[in-house]
C-alpha cells in the first residue's frame, strides 16, 4: 500500500535540507538565481512545491461559434505548415504562394468544422473554455547537505530567505 510521506520527512530522507521557504514560485526562482549569481553550485539544490492543487481558470462561455473560430484558427496554423512543407518539395511550375494560401484556408475551413463538431457533441456537458494549472501552497528551496548551511547562510544574510 503506498504511504504518503510529507515533504520534509521525504527531503530529510533524500538528505537535502531546506535552506528556504517562499510563498510564490518566483520567489524561490529568484532565491536560486540569486545564489547562481553569488557562483554558488546551484546544480546541487532544489525548487519543491508542496500542497499542490490544480486550479481551472474560466475563460468564458464556449459556443459553436466560438468552437468553430478556435478550430478555424488552429487549423489555419496546422494548414500553414503542410503548406511550407509541400512549398519546400514542390517542382519548379507550382507556385509557392499559392500552395501556402491553399494550406491556410484548407486548414480553417477543416478546422472550423471540426472544432464545431466536436463542440457539438459533446451535448452541452462543456459549454466553457478554460486553462488549467498546477499551483503550490509554497515552496521551499533545497540543497545536497554538504552545501545546505553555506547556501542558507547567503540567503539569511542579504534577506533571501522567507521562512
Amino acid at each position: 500500500m503506498f504511504q504518503q510521506v510529507p515533504v520534509e520527512e521525504a527531503d530529510a530522507a533524500a538528505g537535502r535540507p531546506v535552506v528556504g521557504s517562499y510563498p510564490d514560485y518566483p520567489g524561490a526562482q529568484r532565491a536560486v538565481d540569486f545564489l547562481s549569481d553569488e557562483h554558488f553550485p546551484v546544480e546541487r539544490t532544489a525548487i519543491v512545491g508542496t500542497d499542490l492543487r490544480m486550479v481551472e481558470t474560466v475563460l468564458g462561455r464556449l459556443t459553436r461559434g466560438r468552437a468553430a473560430g478556435a478550430g478555424a484558427g488552429a487549423g489555419a496554423w496546422f494548414g500553414l505548415l503542410i503548406g511550407l512543407l509541400l512549398s519546400l518539395f514542390a517542382g519548379g511550375g507550382a507556385s509557392v504562394l499559392l500552395l501556402i494560401v491553399s494550406g491556410v484556408v484548407y486548414g480553417a475551413l477543416f478546422g472550423a468544422v471540426f472544432g464545431f463538431a466536436g463542440h457539438a457533441m459533446t451535448g452541452g456537458r462543456r459549454d466553457f473554455a478554460s486553462r488549467s494549472r498546477i499551483v503550490a501552497a509554497h515552496y521551499d528551496v533545497v540543497a545536497d547537505p554538504e552545501v545546505a548551511e553555506d547556501a542558507r547562510n547567503r540567503l539569511i544574510k542579504l534577506g533571501w530567505r522567507e521562512s
